[in-house]
């Protein structure tokens, strides 16, 4: 018996068709390169949609989504390469990360020069004015929220979320900083010395030795307050204020969302994205902007709500879909919650059920989520790779209540991780103030790699994903069959797990790329995906044994149906247009 389902968009009219995914720079050495690849016949007709990631704008961390403004980043792109991809019917995706701007912003900066009097001082969160009437003065200057407050507050790392700043006057300020920060200083010359003390209180050779001193601490990044200036020590505040002029931050400051001057710029950004070619805007981060004390401070109800619907209000006024980016355990159902009203969510659950299906040989946990995305009216952007990790552990249940099960057991869940692990994946656990790791986990891994690189695999894989319900994106790795590097991760520092997956293909590359079979037979299923009347039609999800799939779309006279075994990969695609003859694509 057959499981019949309409796909509606009933609250939203999502784009049609397939979504390219990459950096600016991910081909080539800027977007210049990436259109012409575009451009080629290899391409035509594959792609309808192209997300591209945060370093299309200025930006000075995490890989672009530490944004100084939404202005096109004329080192990798140009206002040309954009009109160009127009012209190839190409909309766009943008980021619109709400929760914070780099420290490096117009905003920012002028707080740091103007202090108590900039015009932005309400514009970010001034963590001791947030905490007064809710905790205790501390002794390192901050307030310690009260503990009934602290134990429920979410953190994305060990300690306060918490940037001291040195404003105009010589105090040190807390702002709120949830991600990213890092405080240097540079080296001190002789000349600062002389210039700020005055030659009437030392030599040069004093100011020499008191360099010295000071830079030596600097360079082991040791605390300046471990600064001993022996002989010099009545000089301690004057030098100690020479360092403090050469203080440069790097971080994420978060946005103070009870600021008008805060919605403004929200406004004014919109309207700029709007400008640059966007139709869908990606929210990140969204989830941490609502703040109140007493709060867990992640995704709070209702304010969290309150500001989605005032941000749709602002995007319809320039004709932007807005896709809000969660990740959080299927057992929260916060997925679905968002869906309900009315935004299409990330399928963060497709690319672990994927690998589950292929490596065990089963049906079961992929046909109970894509009845969901049916029954429910789930609109999803899927994918199988990202710019990001693998979010296995969003498939997980919530605190072992029946009713809230997860898509996958715990257990099946442990095996997947050790599975991409043993396969070269790497991962960064992320940790609480209490030191117990939070949920937020994903394994990083190209997604050719946690398939142990077989090509049958990834293809199949492939074939599934363009059968989804949603917009298929497509990472331009995975496309390559793009394995794991690991000279990268091992030199990317802090976030070097993530460059496993990130890495740049040259024009070469490219040209290689497209002589494989794996990567022809992508782009042929892409683009079925990508042209078929079909898929704008109705879903049919027929019984099979576990170890096998058939996934029907129907649209009047178009039909294209996936017949596959997960157990030796193989897989058929036929395909009708209106009186036309069936096309049979079949992989074996």
């Amino acid at each position: 018996m057959a499981i019949k389902a309409e796909f509606m968009l009933t609250k939203i009219d999502l784009p049609k068709g397939v979504m390219f995914n990459a950096y600016p720079d991910s081909i080539g050495q800027n977007m210049a390169d990436t259109v012409r690849m575009l451009k080629r016949p290899e391409f035509k007709d594959v792609f309808s949609l192209f997300y591209i990631l945060p370093t299309i704008f200025n930006s000075d961390l995490d890989r672009g989504f530490s944004i100084i403004d939404y202005d096109i980043n004329d080192e990798l792109v140009s206002r040309g390469d954009l009109e160009e991809l127009h012209k190839l019917n190409i909309m766009f995706k943008f980021d619109l990360v709400l929760n914070h701007l780099s420290v490096g912003s117009p905003q920012f900066q002028d707080l740091l020069k103007h202090g108590d009097e900039s015009k932005y001082k309400n514009f970010f969160i001034d963590w001791n004015e947030f905490w007064c009437s809710h905790g205790e003065m501390g002794s390192d200057g901050y307030v310690i929220p009260y503990a009934e407050h602290l134990e429920k507050l979410f953190m994305r790392k060990p300690g306060f979320p918490i940037l001291k700043v040195r404003f105009p006057d010589g105090s040190d300020r807390p702002y709120w900083n949830t991600f990213y920060q890092e405080v240097n200083y540079h080296k001190i010359s002789v000349q600062d010395l002389l210039q700020a003390l005055g030659t009437e209180k030392f030599t040069h050779e004093h100011a020499q030795n008191i360099a010295s001193l000071v830079n030596d601490v600097l360079i082991a990044k040791r605390d300046i307050s471990e600064i001993d200036l022996g002989d010099f020590s009545y000089l301690r505040d004057d030098v100690i204020s020479v360092i403090e002029q050469n203080r440069q931050y790097l971080g994420q400051m978060d946005l103070n969302a009870q600021s008008q001057e805060v919605w403004d710029f929200y406004d004014e950004t919109f309207k700029k994205l709007r400008d640059h070619g966007a139709k869908l805007v990606r929210l990140d981060a969204f989830a941490y902007l609502h703040k109140k004390p007493g709060e867990i401070n992640f995704f709070n109800k209702p304010g969290t709500w309150e500001y989605l619907a005032k941000l749709k209000r602002i995007a319809d006024k320039y004709d932007l879909i807005l896709l809000p980016e969660l990740h959080s355990e299927y057992g929260t159902r916060l997925h679905e919650e968002v869906a309900a009203e009315g935004f299409p969510i990330y399928d963060f659950f497709f690319p672990g059920l994927v690998i589950h299906a292929l490596d065990r040989g089963t049906n079961k946990h992929l046909l109970h989520w894509i009845d969901e995305l049916i029954e429910k009216n789930i609109k999803t952007i899927n994918m199988l790779g990202c710019h990001d990790g693998i979010p296995v552990l969003d498939l997980k249940g919530k605190d072992n209540v029946s009713s809230r099960e997860g898509l996958v057991s715990d257990k099946e869940i442990d095996a997947l991780i050790e599975g991409i692990m043993d396969r070269g994946g790497r991962v960064k656990d992320l940790y609480g103030s209490d030191g117990k790791k939070i949920s937020y986990y994903q394994v990083n891994a190209t997604f050719f790699s946690a398939l142990g690189e077989d090509e049958r695999k990834l293809l199949l894989a492939r074939a599934i994903q363009m059968f989804m319900p949603g917009i298929p994106q497509v990472w331009y790795l995975d496309l390559f069959a793009g394995k794991n590097n690991y000279a990268a991760a091992d030199k990317g520092g802090t976030a070097g797990h993530k460059e496993i997956n990130r890495t740049t293909l040259t024009n070469s590359n490219i040209e290689q790329g497209l002589k494989q079979t794996v990567v022809q037979d992508q782009l042929e299923l892409i683009r079925l995906r990508n042209t078929s009347p079909a898929f704008d039609g109705e879903l049919t999800v027929s019984d099979t044994d576990e170890h096998s799939l058939h996934l029907t779309w129907k649209n009047t006279g178009s039909i294209a149906s996936l017949n596959a075994d997960l157990r030796d990969y193989s897989f058929s695609i036929t395909h009708k247009e209106n009186a036309s003859e069936e096309n049979v694509m079949t992989f074996l």
